[in-house]
């Protein structure tokens, strides 16, 4: 059984930057791809980026250009790191496998841009 948590969200002004942090148990992070998805409230949750074994990376077309996704050092950490960040990017942040979500899901990270 695999759990994440997320972490790293908060408020922003727009054109602000965050950093967000994915912690998973179990060993299987290196193998598998994660993914980052986002819920905005009414919004269905939508994949915005995943990562491969390979580390090979992939974004929705709304982030690109403005988001990273990233391994950490740590076999079970997954980084999301966010510029430029507009008030549509408010939602709540979450991750799990990608591009398919096979696990439960954590609690996410909520992510505020406003001024």
């Amino acid at each position: 059984q695999v759990q994440f948590v997320e972490s790293g969200g908060g408020l922003v002004q727009p054109g602000g930057s965050l950093r967000l942090s994915c912690a998973a148990s179990g060993s299987i992070f290196s193998i598998y791809s994660v993914g980052w998805y986002r819920q905005a409230p009414g919004n269905q949750r939508e994949l915005v980026a995943t990562i491969t074994g390979g580390d090979s990376t992939n974004y929705t077309d709304s982030v690109k250009d403005r988001f990273a996704i990233s391994r950490g050092n740590a076999k079970n950490m997954v980084y999301l790191q966010m510029k430029s960040l507009k008030p549509e990017d408010t939602a709540v942040y979450y991750c799990n496998s990608g591009p398919k979500a096979y696990y439960k899901w954590g609690q996410g990270t909520q992510v505020t841009v406003s001024s």
